[in-house]
């Protein structure tokens, strides 16, 4: 019994004995050039390792160094480098016969760097491209193969842990980074389809993940290869992604939930998408209601070009339709959308308005009225231009007495329009780009006013220039009024009483901001106004009528007399 225990501790003293020296009397060197080539010829491109050592344990030589070169149109920098890989290997073949047979590859710490050309182009798109028309342009084999096809590689596992991914174009320097990634995936074979998982930390927090099958490899162009996963993204956010440019005032925190296939060239992307904190201008403020969007894309590879199906964008309650197109060519991503909604909840709406730099006064709210667009979405989403037309309808601002906020002008009209604003009627003509927004063909029917019209802008600062004209319905702006004073002797000069049908206009400016609106006379807009509009029916005067530039001469100053303006002498 002795005598056999004794035999087995030999035996494996021997056997460890032979693990620690075996990687010392394999010359595992000598692989390194096979290895070079073949990885070379498998995917076109130049592969370079470092020292290779053998673990007999793990089953698996060890490399130090990897380098994998980039497509020269690109770059001439490494389009991938690694500290250390771990290739697995059969290791009976390996020590008796000097045979390499991969079971799996784990590169950890990769650092990859991904570059888009102007055409829309990936320097990844070339992988294993080169190695297929190499193959195919070499003699008939002598076993009377004719395919020319290059000869499948397939690897057990492949495995990169905790990588790094810079994301940039090639004629800029900047790159957007993204940290702890990994990738999965096993039975990789150029010739047959295979599963992969990729997961990875995004710029400024958030995560990526994406779980599916892709394959076979695409000999032509690897970008073309198909895939079919589903594909999550959460707390994205924009402005870190590096295809933005922040200074345009685009910010938002976006979580993704999607199916995607990919099949001869063509993507499909079907899911749901959420927008929070949205920005879309500068000198807004993040929206307080996220934006919710059920989308369906498909997207043309080659052509770098997509079209956006008809797909809903939701706010709370309201829903506008979304339809159009949209590139990658060039050095910024550009769309060309169509947004339209009919009906919509004012007070849904509200808390978005900030994104497009629009605050409601202080204390005031919309408690009422349904919102109406046509709206279309235009340009590099670094210079994204909204413009198109909105109404609302029947609209309550809560908290917000538009007559006290006039008073430097309600002395005209005697105008006491309530705590709360009711609004009949409103639409205009808007343009939101990086610069603020430009309202034009603004009209109003506010029933305790009458009509507003004019036009004017918001500034990325949320500054406010507007020239309005409020045409003030008769019974403010006429002699029988019974408000005394200014509104009396309004309506005298203008006619409000003597069938002039619109009433007394009134121009005046609105400064300041969104948040806190400044009303002001605009007396050289006054004059001129009435010039065109209402001094032709003034004491039933009828335009063109012999004597009327008198007339209008004598209304004129009487109406500048109101603001305190001298006359000029005479």
């Amino acid at each position: 019994m002795k005598r056999t225990l004794r035999i087995v501790l030999i035996v494996v003293g021997v056997l460890v004995v032979l693990l620690v020296i075996a990687p010392f009397l394999i010359p595992v060197n000598q692989f390194r050039p096979t290895i070079e080539e073949k990885a070379s010829a498998a995917i076109g491109r130049k592969v370079e390792l470092g020292n290779l050592s053998l673990s007999l344990l793990g089953g698996s030589l060890g490399a130090e160094n990897l380098s994998v070169g980039d497509d020269p149109k690109f770059s001439k920098s490494p389009f991938l480098t690694a500290k250390t890989v771990k290739v697995g290997v059969e290791m009976m073949p390996l020590i008796f016969s000097k045979t390499v047979n991969v079971t799996g590859i784990t590169i950890e710490n990769p650092e990859v760097t991904l570059l888009r050309n102007a055409a829309g182009v990936w320097n990844y798109s070339s992988l294993g491209a080169s190695a297929g028309k190499a193959e195919a342009a070499k003699p008939t084999r002598k076993t009377g193969d004719t395919s020319g096809t290059p000869p499948d590689v397939s690897v057990k596992k492949l495995e990169l842990k905790d990588g790094r991914i810079n994301i940039g174009t090639v004629n800029s320097p900047k790159r957007s980074t993204y940290d702890h990634v990994d990738v999965t995936a096993s039975d990789v074979s150029m010739k047959s389809q295979f599963p992969v998982t990729l997961s990875a930390d995004l710029p400024a927090g958030g995560k990526f993940k994406l779980d599916g099958t892709a394959g076979p490899v695409d000999e032509e162009d690897t970008s073309l290869t198909p895939v079919a996963a589903k594909l999550t993204v959460s707390g994205l956010d924009l402005a870190s992604t590096g295809f933005l440019d922040a200074s345009a005032g685009l910010h938002g925190i976006l979580d993704v939930d999607a199916s995607m296939t990919s099949q001869k060239g063509e993507a499909e992307t079907k899911g749901t998408a959420k927008l929070s904190k949205a920005l879309l201008v500068a000198g807004g403020s993040p929206a307080s209601q996220p934006v919710s969007v059920d989308f369906n894309t498909k997207y043309d590879l080659r052509k770098n070009t997509g079209v956006l199906n008809p797909s809903a964008l939701k706010i709370g309650k309201a829903v506008a339709h979304l339809s159009g197109t949209y590139s990658a060519q060039g050095e910024t991503p550009s769309v060309n959308i169509k947004v339209t909604g009919e009906g919509m909840p004012a007070q849904d709406l509200e808390s978005f308005l900030p994104a497009l730099g629009v605050n409601l006064p202080k204390g005031a709210s919309l408690t009422a009225g349904t919102l109406s667009a046509n709206l279309s979405l235009a340009g590099p989403t670094s210079k994204l231009v909204t413009a198109g037309n909105v109404g609302l309808a029947n609209a309550k601002l809560s908290g917000f007495d538009l007559g006290s906020k006039m008073s430097a002008i309600a002395a005209l009209g005697g105008l006491k329009t309530g705590k709360d604003l009711d609004i009949e009627k409103l639409s205009s003509n808007v343009k939101v780009s990086p610069a603020g927004i430009e309202a034009e063909n603004f009209l109003a029917v506010v029933p305790s006013l009458g009509n507003l019209a004019g036009a004017g802008t918001i500034d990325a600062k949320n500054n406010m220039d507007f020239k309005m004209a409020a045409t003030l319905t008769n019974a403010l702006g006429t002699a029988a009024s019974p408000i005394s004073g200014a509104a009396g002797i309004l309506g005298r000069v203008t006619g409000g009483g003597s069938g002039c049908k619109n009433g007394t206009t009134v121009p005046f400016m609105i400064q300041g901001t969104t948040a806190e609106p400044k009303f002001v006379p605009d007396v050289g807009g006054l004059a001129a106004g009435m010039l065109k509009s209402q001094l032709g029916c003034a004491a039933g005067v009828v335009p063109g009528a012999k004597g009327q530039q008198g007339q209008q001469q004598n209304a004129v100053e009487a109406i500048t007399g109101l603001f305190g303006k001298k006359k000029k002498p005479q």
